[in-house]
């Protein structure tokens, strides 16, 4: 088994900076493709692509690239790796006090400030707003230190005024726990992304985390708002809409590959969750890309 710890990712801000700024490529890939947390605030979008967006409990596959705005603390994965076809991949990283303890509660900033709370359950932005910001984020590469802070306040702008975005977590992921409830989630979470394709016994999983069956179901159920069947269940569904579009495996080895025994149920599963069959989300893929 590959280390499951879980990872406080230590985040340096460039020389002259308060925040931190980097715009990945092909040549320089993002190398945190475990899940982990950090204390900053998190702006990331990825230029066209597929791939999984994983934040708190909430999962799904994107297309076309996608724009996030991730919360303090708040757990997810990396968005790309080497076979998700992006342009690139740019974020955006800040302390929530890197301007000082009250910036952000000042009267001008008040609507920022609530947008950077709805943030605490990650937000994902879609349609023209996602191209837009999206290029605006991509700009800030050639500025200066001084004209790239007055950018992101207006990418911030805009990610408030707009009204095309979702709430990820917005079932209740309790994201404001202590340092010992984040250790503990992050430890669950590596451990279902690097065991999800066979199956996960409970008193397995209650054990890691040295706790008793009913204890470790009211846990998670508390901090997620799901239960740890349906938490695993949706990880290789969504693992299964990714292998849809990138094998042309049949769909019979693909539900096996995600993890799941029995071909009727992952059918099942997999059309509450998308709202189509497997062959019907691959049709319409192929007719997308075609």
């Amino acid at each position: 088994m590959k280390n499951i710890k879980p990872t406080l990712e230590k985040i340096v801000p460039e020389f002259g900076s308060s925040f931190y700024y980097e715009n990945f490529s092909e040549e320089n890939l993002n190398k945190t493709p475990i899940w982990h947390y950090h204390p900053e605030i998190e702006i990331v979008y990825v230029n066209g692509g597929t791939g999984k967006r994983q934040i708190g409990s909430h999962m799904s596959y994107y297309r076309n690239g996608t724009l996030m705005l991730i919360g303090s603390n708040l757990p997810h994965r990396g968005f790309t790796d080497n076979i998700t076809g992006n342009k690139s991949e740019t974020i955006i990283q800040m302390l929530p006090d890197f301007l000082g303890d009250s910036f952000f509660n000042i009267p001008e900033m008040s609507q920022i400030n609530q947008l950077l709370e709805q943030a605490k359950k990650g937000i994902v932005f879609h349609g023209t707003t996602k191209r837009k910001i999206g290029a605006k984020i991509e700009s800030l590469k050639t500025m200066d230190a001084f004209d790239r802070l007055l950018g992101i306040f207006k990418i911030l702008r805009e990610m408030q005024q707009t009204n095309e975005y979702s709430i990820l977590n917005a079932e209740g992921f309790v994201v404001e726990t202590a340092l010992q409830d984040n250790n503990r989630i992050n430890l669950i979470f590596n451990f279902v992304q690097e065991e999800f394709t066979r199956q996960i016994f409970l008193d397995e999983i209650a054990d890691i985390v040295s706790m008793s069956i009913p204890g470790f179901c009211r846990y998670f159920k508390k901090i997620t708002g799901k239960t740890f069947v349906q938490f695993v269940n949706e990880y290789r569904l969504v693992h299964a809409a990714k292998l849809l579009h990138e094998k042309q495996t049949s769909i019979t080895d693909i539900c096996f590959e995600s993890g799941f025994s029995n071909f009727s149920h992952f059918n099942k599963l997999f059309k509450k969750f998308t709202g189509k069959t497997p062959s019907n989300y691959r049709n319409e893929l192929n007719y997308v890309i075609s």
